[in-house]
């Protein structure tokens, strides 16, 4: 106990000019702390009041104070003797550490600002800077707090938001500003594909690419909307073109080899997705589209594809997919327990995904 308030006294005491506390606060102040470490919150708070009013201008004993209700989850109440105890002693960090958090916690964002970033709380100065419109700075503060726990939920969450605002922000002021402009028609163009609105999407891509027909992504972007529309032959046009301003691009080469094999062009898929995997290795859907592209014409190279989906994928929907196209080709290639077994993880693995069906009434 008395460790415990000699840590804190250090702590706090550097720059404070707060006169020595009574004996009588200090009695009650270890109290206070001991009745903290019996998980007797209320016991203590009682016992830091008692002290803040023998010592009215003790830092020490206002921080305790509200450290205790801060851990009781009193946001609230924790507010004013923190407030008090940084007026005590502006430079003492874990009382500004302590009240930014409760600001924050209590809905005061902005007024949670300074203290946290005077203490370079990255993570809750996001989030408050989100709060406050101020989403291009809260990214920043996010991200640095995910490179110390790039596994916090509650940070990846918030950096989520914080990004969707300022893409939201940004496209606010590109169709405020130049609504008419390449980028202008190719974000409207994006909007309107979100919406499943195809045909005014590709209005817009066309009246891009009439005042810019070199800027990338157009023509791949504007091929997505005649795919969803199962225009394939359109949409090869688009892509073939994509592919051609940009032969290193892989998703342009994996998006020209869906469509060839959506028209039943096997060779000329099977070469563009083999570009594409080329280009960027791995990619669950490019192997798939590959192994369906050389089932017939090479079982041996499609089985390998289709194995890689699985081992890269484990036991989602895709993965599922593979198996069952697994065993056309193991069936094909004259192995018939190998194909029963595709077929037994294809089951599984679909029951294992597939969404509950609705309960009878």
């Amino acid at each position: 106990m008395t460790q415990c308030l000699l840590w804190v006294c250090l702590l706090l005491q550097p720059q404070s000019t707060a006169p020595a506390l009574p004996p009588e606060a200090i009695t009650l102040l270890q109290s206070g702390i001991q009745a903290e470490n019996l998980h007797d919150l209320d016991g203590a708070i009682d016992a830091f009041r008692k002290a803040a009013d023998l010592a009215p201008s003790s830092d020490i004993v206002f921080f305790r104070l509200g450290d205790a209700y801060m851990k009781k989850g009193d946001y609230a109440s924790a507010i004013p003797p923190l407030k008090h105890a940084a007026e005590l002693n502006p430079t003492a960090l874990p009382v500004h550490q302590l009240l930014g958090i409760a600001l924050l916690a209590t809905g005061y964002a902005a007024e949670a600002i300074p203290h946290l970033d005077m203490v370079h709380e990255y993570g809750a100065l996001g989030i408050a800077q989100l709060q406050t419109g101020q989403p291009a700075e809260a990214v920043a503060n996010l991200q640095t707090a995910l490179s110390k726990r790039p596994d916090d939920p509650d940070l990846l969450f918030y950096l989520s938001r914080a990004g969707s605002s300022l893409a939201s922000q940004s496209l606010d002021k590109l169709f405020s500003t130049s609504p008419d402009s390449p980028r202008g028609h190719q974000a409207k163009g994006q909007t309107y594909f979100a919406m499943k609105m195809y045909p005014e999407a590709a209005k817009e891509y066309q009246q891009a690419l009439a005042l810019r027909p070199d800027l990338p992504g157009l023509r791949l972007e504007l091929g997505q909307v005649y795919a969803a529309n199962s225009d394939w032959p359109t949409a090869e046009e688009q892509f073939h073109l994509e592919a051609k301003e940009q032969p290193g691009n892989a998703e342009a080469a994996y998006r020209l080899g869906e469509a060839l094999l959506q028209q039943g062009k096997m060779k000329e898929a099977a070469e563009e997705l083999r570009r594409s995997d080329i280009l960027r290795p791995d990619m669950p859907e490019t192997l798939y589209s590959l192994g369906k592209a050389l089932t017939s014409s090479d079982p041996n190279a499609a089985e390998h594809a289709f194995a890689r989906v699985i081992e890269l994928e484990k036991e989602t929907p895709l993965a599922a997919q593979a198996y069952l196209a697994l065993a056309g080709v193991h069936r094909k290639l004259g192995k018939p327990q190998q194909a029963a077994h595709d077929m037994q993880e294809f089951r599984r693995i679909q029951a294992l995904t597939s969404p509950p069906s609705p309960t009878a009434q």
